[in-house]
């Protein structure tokens, strides 16, 4: 797939940043390349710490929630904990069971089954809170979707309080939007279009912590007693693929210090039973090796068993949990590779590949791998994808996209064909009936607005850097900016005119292609690449002198640290 490369031009007085900061002028640039502009950003980018964390009652209907809580605890009430079963609903989930516990309330929780009850609230969960004698229901990372599941609970005489950070559901009619907001008694999300919070992009548990924060405040408790919980909003917000700026930067970073000297049994087991180096843990660990533990339990068993790992009191307990955890996960890996195969397939050897947006039903694929399945396909098309598969009651389905395409906004244009739908810009959810799932494509495809242009990846590389450039004290000081991740990614350079010399491919499995990179002044760099490796072993035996995209970094062995680059990409 051919992509378009391009070096992002962004102005500032780099020098003046440098010498203020005390950094070098290449990572001024890296830090302007970000969008974070003047003295107050770059000193919450480099230096932001928990004291920068806005206040959660700056939220609407926070004030709310809090005094309700509040009341409820002091009544003695029953009350329950309802999340989602993906890592942010687990951990958001544990975050407020937690919280409240130590608030002196009477908590327990449910988590939906991702097959049997599917996302969020519905009839089901509501009368199994009745007939358990639950006074309140707080939701968590679902819930701004259930306006008629939420009328039904407070019919029953429930009090129902919402913390979410789905965008709000709306109607449009003639270019004007009307919000649907759910009859709760307080609904806190920060994408209410009447809410005044100052950054937008927290996940589920970052709302649940800071309604956590604010109900302490109120309580008259030391907020700090639950800082400990910003391990699970760390491991929620990467798991999320959440933007790692402004707040979320924070949580990650303070998340990820805490998590590496975790006290929690159950992720100190499943960092051990993945064979992380806990001193190097970072956000990347989380999204593909933790992040996948957590989310195989809701996908293939019950979410309710990551839950438990995170409740878990015993080393014991926690040790058979994560292996647990981990076991499911490896069967995903292979249900997923599966599924891929058989959407390429589908799509190569049909109409399919003409489409500007991919509908792909997969009749028989586990439904919880959909959207799993869809992210692998948009990368590989480069087009958004929904994958569907045959529910118990009609057909559900995931759907990934690319940053030109509103998926949920484009969804909401046709709404009249789901029972159910929800989600971002760039990920949704839905549930509709078998027959229509033919006229979703062709519906889907008409109202795309999307260019040739929209439809070629983009490649942002950060600037040109010699091979002499790079050092060891530059890696160190690329460090100040992570944690890398969704809205923050790793540094990306480019050189041409690059000589490959010896390029072999290395490995117990295959998958690395080592070689030797040479500048026209003959400066040479060793190089690894852990793409496609065949087919770009092929290309640089074809045309030894390339252009590379790549990050540098240390390869340290037997002790000993040469400087290395990792290539990204080559044309």
């Amino acid at each position: 797939m051919e992509k378009k490369w391009f070096v992002s031009m962004k102005k500032a007085d780099f020098n003046r940043i440098a010498e203020k900061y005390h950094i070098s002028p290449i990572t001024a640039r890296l830090i302007r390349n970000r969008d974070i502009t003047g003295d107050d950003e770059i000193d919450l980018y480099l230096n932001g710490t928990i004291a920068d964390l806005c206040d959660g009652m700056l939220m609407r209907d926070m004030d709310r929630a809090v005094e309700i809580l509040a009341e409820k605890i002091r009544e003695e009430k029953k009350i329950r904990v309802i999340g989602d079963y993906d890592i942010d609903g687990v951990n958001a989930t544990y975050i407020l069971q937690e919280g409240l516990a130590g608030l002196g309330a009477d908590v327990d929780t449910d988590i939906p089954d991702r097959i049997r009850d599917g996302y969020g609230l519905n009839k089901m969960l509501i009368d199994r809170a009745l007939d358990d004698g639950i006074d309140t229901i707080v939701t968590c990372d679902n819930g701004i979707a259930a306006a008629e599941e939420i009328a039904y609970g407070k019919e029953q005489g429930l009090t129902v309080v919402v913390t979410d950070h789905h965008e709000v559901p709306y109607i449009e009619t003639d270019g004007d939007k009307e919000y649907l907001l759910p009859p709760a008694d307080a609904v806190v999300d920060p994408h209410r279009p009447d809410c005044g919070y100052p950054f937008k992009g927290l996940c589920g548990a970052a709302v649940a912590y800071k309604l956590v924060e604010a109900l302490c405040d109120v309580m008259q408790r030391d907020p700090e007693d639950m800082d400990y919980l910003m391990e699970n909003v760390a491991i929620a917000t990467v798991g999320d693929v959440m933007d790692l700026t402004g707040e979320n930067r924070i949580f990650v970073k303070q998340g990820l210090e805490m998590l590496k000297r975790t006290h929690n049994p159950g992720l100190k087991a499943l960092i051990e039973c993945t064979g992380i180096d806990v001193e190097r843990l970072n956000a990347y660990h989380i999204g593909f090796v933790i992040g996948p533990c957590i989310n195989a339990s809701g996908r293939l068993d019950t979410a309710k068993r990551a839950l438990e790992l995170l409740n878990a009191r015993t080393r014991r307990e926690a040790v058979m949990l994560a292996e647990d955890l981990k076991a499911l996960n490896d069967s995903r890996k292979e249900m997923t590779e599966k599924g891929v195969e058989e959407a390429v397939r589908l799509i190569e050897h049909t109409d399919l590949r003409e489409d500007k947006v991919l509908v792909v039903y997969l009749p028989e694929c586990h439904e919880s791998i959909a959207g799993i399945i869809a992210g692998r396909l948009k990368e590989r098309y480069y087009r958004p994808v929904f994958v569907l598969t045959r529910a118990e009651e009609g057909v559900k389905g995931s759907g990934r996209s690319i940053e030109s395409y509103d998926m949920f906004g484009q969804m909401c244009r046709c709404r009249e064909l789901f029972t159910k739908f929800g989600g971002h810009k760039l990920a949704a959810g839905l549930s509709l009936a078998e027959e229509n799932v033919g006229l979703f494509r062709r519906t889907i495809n008409e109202l795309a607005e999307l260019t040739e242009e929209d439809l070629m990846e983009k490649v942002s590389i950060d600037m040109q850097l010699p091979f002499p450039y790079i050092t060891e004290a530059l890696i160190g000081e690329l460090s100040l900016l992570e944690p890398f991740g969704k809205g923050n990614p790793k540094p990306l350079f480019a050189e041409r005119n690059i000589r490959v010399l010896g390029p072999r491919i290395l490995g117990k499995n295959r998958n690395v292609l080592k070689c030797r990179l040479e500048d026209p002044s003959g400066n040479q760099m060793d190089a690894v690449y852990f793409g496609d490796v065949e087919a770009c072993l092929r290309k640089m035996e074809e045309k030894p002198v390339m252009s590379f995209t790549y990050y540098p970094s240390i390869n340290e062995y037997m002790g000993r640290k040469t400087l290395q680059v990792t290539i990204v990409n080559y044309q």
